[in-house]
């Protein structure tokens, strides 16, 4: 009779059998072949399906997986090839064997091997004695059993793939010298996954109990059809991790850019269009840039060869020329000859800065100068790629038109921005910056380090800038603040690198942008 013990056993069993899904009773016969890769090969499922089946066949109790990483010598693109037709060496001395002598030149030509093969060749044949060098000509050193005799890295290639722990001491001198030559042999981590069967689950499958007639998933047909009657549900496993399903979505950078945009919206902003591609007259003149600035220099800005631009209407580019030349409003300009020459050249943009430059221009004939703008885009600096320095990088930009605008207006409308965005304990210091006056920074309290951190900075536009673009000076609020130090910030990002690499693991498991 049945002791009480055995009869739970079977119970357990009886339970656990119920919860298999139809792969986990595919690879059920095949875990004996030990190995991921040949119980994957014996029940005719891919390997990601076999992996995901002993997953669960682990969580039940039934295995153990032994995860381990092996180093594996395998072929390389041209290490294929030379097992299939033999390595360049052995072409080239059954060519010298046929002739006992031959010319360095004739040897090159009949042999049809490229320059890399045949010095490649040559290097291998003379350093085992099987030729020599006189006089320009190849001679035959080797004897006829040399000539037909595999060589150790024939015989290599023709045993691989090899784990790199089971290498004979033959093996590993080959190993070497095919490692100096071109895509023969490559070095490959791989890992392993040797599966045990427990107890548990020796039991199972020693096991008589049947379940052809389980029903694996409900459908309307099922229902219709009243076919579950007197058959069994598969049952669900609810301690079973499942799979990570992965939803779209945009990147996260893009996110954080679009809430940006919803922010600057929703106070009543209108966005500003404009290319990465800008003339140096929009991104630099326009802007009261001296043409003797550093930052128009190459190694601070991203010119575009061979290109020229066109400059706007004369009379705009007039008053630019007058305010750099002799100054403008009260300035006395920059006191140099000012050429048409430097505005046309074509670059990457700098800054945004040369939207609001475009949107002022817009507003130069009409009769009511007054709006309000903002820009979210990407810049470009010729800066030495680091952890802290990209040579491209997001801004925020914004311009307040207003006859009544005042500076009071500006920190305002930056605090309101700042504090919408997740940044609460924001101060404003002094500051200066080429194209605005009173110019302000924009600085953060970080509550983890303990510091003032720089967001960016503001003012309001020079005379010199706004005169020419709106044939009169009204006051003009202006900022620019990076934008990616904010995103880096948010997402706890170290190396500003990581925020344009398309490593898909990281984009996916990077939370939504949620402010």
């Amino acid at each position: 009779m049945m002791d009480k013990k055995e009869a739970e056993k079977g119970k357990d069993i009886k339970r656990i059998n119920e919860t298999l899904s139809p792969n986990e009773r595919k690879i059920l016969p095949c875990l004996q072949e030990g190995t991921l890769e040949k119980i994957g090969k014996k029940a005719e499922l891919d390997l990601t399906s076999a992996l995901r089946a002993l997953e669960f066949l682990k969580n039940k109790g039934l295995v153990e997986l032994d995860k381990k990483e092996k180093e594996i010598v395998d072929l390389d693109v041209n290490g294929i090839l030379y097992r299939k037709k033999g390595l360049p060496e052995r072409a080239l001395l059954h060519l010298i064997a046929e002739k006992n002598t031959i010319s360095l030149n004739e040897a090159k030509r009949q042999s049809k091997l490229s320059d890399n093969e045949f010095k490649a060749s040559l290097g291998a044949l003379k350093k085992k004695a099987l030729i020599s060098l006189s006089k320009g000509n190849l001679v035959l050193q080797a004897s006829k059993d040399e000539v037909v005799k595999k060589s150790l890295e024939e015989l290599f290639l023709e045993a691989l793939p090899i784990d790199f722990q089971d290498l004979k001491p033959e093996q590993k001198f080959a190993l070497e010298s095919l490692k100096k030559r071109k895509k023969i042999v490559i070095l490959e981590k791989k890992k392993e996954i040797e599966v045990k069967i427990t107890e548990l689950g020796k039991n199972l499958l020693s096991s008589n109990i049947k379940t052809e007639d389980m029903i694996e998933r409900l459908t309307p047909e099922i229902i219709r059809t009243q076919s579950y009657k007197g058959k069994k549900f598969r049952r669900y496993d609810l301690n079973s991790q499942a799979p990570k399903i992965y939803g779209g979505k945009s990147h996260f950078v893009s996110q954080a850019m679009d809430y940006a945009r919803k922010i600057w919206t929703e106070l009543g902003f209108e966005e500003m269009p404009g290319t990465f591609i800008q003339t140096g007259f929009w991104n630099f003149d326009a802007l009261f840039t001296a043409q003797d600035h550093p930052v128009r220099e190459m190694h601070d800005t991203f010119y575009l060869k061979g290109i020229k631009g066109k400059l706007p209407d004369k009379s705009l580019v007039n008053e630019v020329k007058k305010a750099h030349e002799k100054g403008i409003g009260g300035s006395k300009g920059w006191n140099y000859s000012w050429s048409e020459e430097e505005p046309k050249k074509v670059i990457l943009r700098t800054h945004t800065t040369c939207l609001s430059a475009h949107s002022l221009s817009k507003l130069r004939e009409l009769k009511e100068k007054k709006g309000k703008f903002f820009a979210v885009g990407r810049v470009f600096r010729n800066e030495t790629l680091d952890w802290s320095h990209g040579f491209e990088f997001n801004q925020t930009e914004g311009i307040v038109v207003d006859k009544n605008a005042n500076f009071r207006h500006l920190l305002g409308y930056l605090k309101e921005f700042f504090k919408k965005m997740g940044f609460e304990n924001i101060r404003f210091t002094p500051a200066y910056f080429p194209y605005t006056e009173p110019s302000v920074e924009i600085n953060w309290f970080h509550p983890e380090k303990k510091v003032w951190l720089e967001l960016g900075g503001a003012g309001m536009f020079r005379p010199e800038l706004t005169i020419p673009l709106l044939r009169e000076h009204i006051p003009v609020l202006a900022w620019g603040p990076g934008f990616d130090r904010i995103i880096m910030d948010y997402y706890q990002i170290k190396d500003l690198r990581e925020m344009y690499e398309n490593n898909l693991t990281k984009l996916r498991e990077k939370k939504f942008w949620v402010k």
